[in-house]
């Protein structure tokens, strides 16, 4: 299967099964705007869920926010965005079509078979031939919005385009509140909103998205900076692999001097093999004192932290990891996408999400052997006490079962439960493994107990 097949499997099966639907299909749609239907938002909340308890509940040193996605402009203006937060544009003069210099110039180098159909776009013009493109100019990504009444006596705002800032603002208010000390670390999960010139390839690149965002306050040393950045590094990295991403799929890339920001002393990105090619999925940034610093001087408002030990106030610098959570949710189904080859005891063909069972949207489901002699009810009976123990759990008594587990294994669910005979004369179902196609006998009492010790077990 080329990569092309691919990605269009994948697309077609997150429609199909309730991942991802175009938005505002019944209108035509919205280019590059997706919405996530019942499987695909519980396994985006999956991801959230899993990341908040290892990077928030779980530690000591983190706390948590959730900050506003409008705010007040001047904000903007102290990060630099108002000022630089933008990419090279070229127009077609012909078709009118925008797309990013630097992305026009490397699908220049490809060769036509390797190109995803976004790609092509950037060089087949719709008016005929190829594109005619004017000189390029800068765009700014800021989504502008006004707050106010009418338009013309409104006052301009911004959708954020990043959540860091809004941590950095409230960084005085959290050292008040909570007494934290460093080093020490501020994170939130939230929408961000970027008017990109050529988003595609699915949900990789969108103007709504969703980031996970962590400040990591520390010391203002090079040496604690350059310590925290490789711990972060490694810790972001390990999120992915724990969770069953292929370790072969994921690399690291330190940006080059010329690639880093002003004030960064170092960035790396954690890169996934997607099938349209290498692409981030992370950051880990060392972003020293500059934002906090920047605020200071456009509020006017102190922001240092008082150390008790040496008895100095200071700017501390920040290391920050951000991650992608729509980005992250790609590379999990692609990761575990499987299309059968008919040597597993499958038929040729036949696909299995393999998905960690953290992530997977249905945890089980739950099977009657047949749909007479009470086995519905007691099937029932248990998808109730599943559901109050806080497992998703899934019913299914149509079609024979082995269909049923084919239908389960197209969306991830990791284990399949079946009402049988004997469940009315032991009280014992049968549960089979996703993966290993295995089967056991477990006690009707004891299954949530069974499902659960396995989802805390697995990371």
């Amino acid at each position: 299967m080329n990569n092309n097949d691919l990605m269009e499997k994948i697309v077609s099966l997150a429609k199909r099964r309730g991942f991802v639907y175009p938005a505002s299909e019944l209108y035509g749609g919205l280019a590059n705007s997706f919405d996530y239907g019942p499987l695909g938002s519980q396994m985006k909340k999956n991801i959230k869920d899993v990341w908040w308890r290892e990077f928030v509940t779980k530690r000591d040193d983190i706390v948590g926010l959730d900050s506003a996605i409008i705010q007040n402009p001047r904000v903007w203006e102290a990060s630099g965005h108002l000022k630089s937060f933008s990419d090279p544009l070229v127009e077609c003069k012909k078709c009118h079509q925008r797309f990013r210099a630097d992305h026009v110039e490397e699908v220049k180098g490809m060769a036509g078979s390797e190109l995803t159909t976004e790609q092509k776009a950037m060089i087949v013009c719709p008016a005929g031939g190829e594109h005619e493109f004017t000189e390029a100019k800068d765009f700014n990504l800021m989504f502008k919005t006004f707050i106010g009444v009418t338009e013309d006596t409104a006052s301009v705002a911004y959708l954020r385009p990043e959540t860091a800032q809004g941590i950095f603002t409230n960084f005085e208010n959290v050292l008040q509140s909570t007494r934290v000390k460093i080093p020490f670390g501020i994170a939130q999960i939230g929408k961000a909103f970027r008017n990109e010139i050529t988003p595609g390839n699915f949900i990789f690149r969108t103007r709504e998205f969703e980031q996970a965002e962590i400040e990591y306050f520390i010391k203002p040393d090079d040496k604690e900076s350059s310590k925290w950045y490789e711990y972060w590094i490694e810790k972001v990295k390990s999120f992915y692999l724990d969770l069953g991403m292929k370790k072969e799929n994921l690399l690291i890339r330190e940006h080059e001097k010329s690639e880093l920001s002003h004030y960064s002393t170092g960035t790396s990105d954690i890169e996934y093999r997607f099938p349209f090619g290498v692409s981030e999925l992370a950051g880990i940034a060392q972003r020293t004192d500059y934002d906090l610093k920047q605020h200071e001087q456009y509020s006017g408002q102190e922001l240092k932290y008082y150390d008790d030990e040496s008895r100095a106030k200071y700017v501390p610098y920040v290391v920050e990891p951000s991650m992608g959570i729509d980005r992250a949710m790609l590379a999990f189904l692609v990761d575990a996408y499987d299309e059968s080859n008919g040597s597993d005891g499958r038929a040729a063909g036949e696909v299995t999400l393999r998905l960690h069972p953290k992530l997977a949207p249905i945890k089980a489901a739950v099977f009657p052997l047949v749909k007479k002699e009470g086995l519905p009810d007691v099937a029932r009976s248990m998808v109730d006490e599943l559901r109050r123990s806080g497992i998703m759990v899934f019913y299914d008594e149509s079609g024979s079962v082995g269909r049923r587990y084919r239908r389960q294994d197209e969306i991830g669910t990791p284990w399949c439960i079946t009402v049988d005979f004997q469940t009315l004369e032991d009280e014992t179902v049968t549960v089979r493994d996703r993966d290993t196609m295995k089967q056991e006998r477990v006690a009707v009492k004891k299954i949530a107990t069974w499902i659960n010790e396995r989802l805390e077990g697995v990371l």
